[in-house]
């Protein structure tokens, strides 16, 4: 973590950022998987056009093993929603 730790704070800066989270494999300890999450395109945009963006390219073959695999969805709203199965009180 602290080898992406001022990518990470400087992401999760971005006014169009959500959430950027790492979580870490129970099972193997070299896998980890980041979630990110922004508020539409122009702000997913700012964040690859970003000096910390860049920076982190720049660094990052340094330490995988592989290419990262993604998964990119755009999804509709404007954040999170809450879920629908679980209802509090009365």
């Amino acid at each position: 973590m602290a080898l992406v730790q001022e990518f990470t704070d400087a992401t999760r800066a971005e006014p169009g950022n959500i959430s950027f989270d790492w979580y870490r494999s129970a099972d193997d300890p070299k896998v980890w998987l980041l979630v990110e999450a922004f508020v539409d395109q122009d702000a997913g945009r700012a964040h690859v056009e970003s000096w910390h963006f860049k920076a982190a390219i720049s660094e990052l073959p340094k330490w995988l093993s592989d290419v990262p695999e993604i998964v990119h969805v755009d999804a509709p709203g404007s954040g999170w929603s809450r879920m629908s199965e679980i209802q509090i009180g009365p």
